[in-house]
């Protein structure tokens, strides 16, 4: 129980850091990339964000196979030192007003760095607590990955929230914005300290024991495991395309869509995750009762049918309690895969190779369609074409359901339970 939450807590600050960029955009865009419109400068942000996941396929892969070789305990230490140095890097990082194109390439230098670290840190954290878990309870526990991810993220929005009361936008757009920064690098060395003190897991230290620590790679991925790693793909695609559309993206939408004021924007984000939050756990029970493939036919089915309805109504919102309203009921459709599918994806793999099969996978479907959700939508939205983007998440979703009905159902056939 004590590694377990350890880890969480170590996951939460790695979230804290890799959300904060977004939070705080809104204000340091201007910095970076001065162009005067609000939507282009929000657009070069976007950008960067994207090109941060770029690295998560390779930190998947990097660091795959060394907590696959090294241990999970291993993975999840070396991924949080890089988040750090990430972090203190953004927040000293001078503007364009200073050292012109320099300084967004410093940007882009940082996030590569976190995008390396959170990477690894998916799949070593999904099969650490995967396998740390009890049998009849493994849904349950194995959903605190997100109830920290999400926790990370609302500590982000929290800290943005404490210094909009305490500093004038003009403070907050000129230097306040590097605060979270500061405050993710500090908190990654108090967890780089914690996690030191973690115990490794049974799977891998049997794994281990019988000689096959050193058996995982990408070409043994592709060669013995192909199946498994295209439905790591297929799951993932709609459901972490919604799942950024209506977190990371939501706090922009309810600004430059549907006319909300900053402040405003960020208490319906802030109040929506924290119920978002505390869906995962029950969620994750849900699936240790009834299995977890109904759990995600009922996301793909409500996302497919409710995305276009939930986004159009939201963007003529006005009243902000309708708003909290629209968002917590497209996160509780969202909780369908959130809640689960790290499980899942551990469910599919042997322990040689569990950690890369969880995370490379899951890497490449969270770049192309996670990564660069907050981009496509501000693109529909620049061609006055933003409807286009409510489909493209129903589209997505929609090719998800598919994998979801298609496949086994963990539960009842778990690699994790056969070992």
């Amino acid at each position: 129980m004590r590694s377990m939450l350890a880890g969480s807590a170590g996951n939460l600050v790695e979230w804290y850091d890799w959300y904060v960029y977004s939070a705080f955009s809104l204000y340091f865009a201007p910095v970076f990339f001065p162009s005067g419109d609000r939507t282009s400068e929000l657009l070069g942000a976007a950008a960067v964000f994207a090109l941060g996941f770029l690295m998560r396929p390779l930190g998947a892969w990097l660091m795959g196979v060394y907590a696959d070789r090294r241990g999970r305990k291993a993975g999840l230490t070396l991924s949080v030192m890089l988040m750090c140095t990430g972090s203190l890097v953004i927040a000293c990082a001078p503007g364009h007003a200073r050292i012109g194109v320099a300084a967004p390439l410093i940007l882009v230098s940082a996030r590569l760095l976190q995008g390396l670290s959170v990477g690894g840190e998916y799949g070593a954290s999904a099969t650490y607590l995967a396998e740390l878990a009890t049998r009849g309870h493994r849904g349950f526990w194995s959903s605190l990955q997100y109830v920290t991810l999400i926790a990370g993220q609302l500590v982000a929005l929290s800290v943005l929230l404490v210094l909009q009361l305490v500093l004038d936008r003009e403070a907050l757009a000129s230097w306040g914005w590097r605060i979270p920064f500061v405050i993710g690098g500090v908190l990654s060395v108090c967890v780089f300290w914690l996690r030191r003190g973690l115990i490794e897991t049974s799977s891998f230290s049997n794994m281990a024991t019988r000689g096959l620590a050193g058996r995982s790679s990408a070409l043994r991925l592709v060669r013995e495991h192909p199946r498994e790693a295209a439905i790591v793909i297929g799951l993932t695609a709609g459901g972490t395309l919604a799942f950024y559309a209506y977190t990371t993206y939501m706090q922009k939408f309810l600004v430059v869509t549907a006319g909300f004021d900053k402040e405003t924007a960020t208490r319906i984000t802030a109040a929506a995750l924290f119920v978002f939050m505390l869906l995962q756990p029950a969620v994750g029970a849900l699936s240790d009762r009834i299995g977890r493939r109904p759990v995600m036919i009922g996301f793909g089915v409500l996302g497919t049918f409710f995305t276009v309805p939930i986004m159009s109504t939201l963007a003529r919102a006005e009243d902000p309690i309708v708003a909290f309203a629209l968002v917590v009921a497209a996160l509780v459709i969202v909780s369908g895969y959130t809640a689960i599918n790290a499980v899942v994806k551990a469910e599919l793999f042997p322990a040689e190779i569990r950690t890369l099969g969880v995370a490379l996978p899951y890497a490449i479907a969270n770049t192309a369609f996670g990564g660069t959700a907050e981009y496509v939508a501000l693109w529909f939205k620049a061609r006055g074409q933003e409807h286009g983007f409510y489909w493209y998440v129903t589209g997505a979703i929609a090719v998800s359901l598919v994998v979801y009905i298609r496949m086994r159902d963990t539960r009842a056939h778990s690699r994790i339970v056969e070992e």
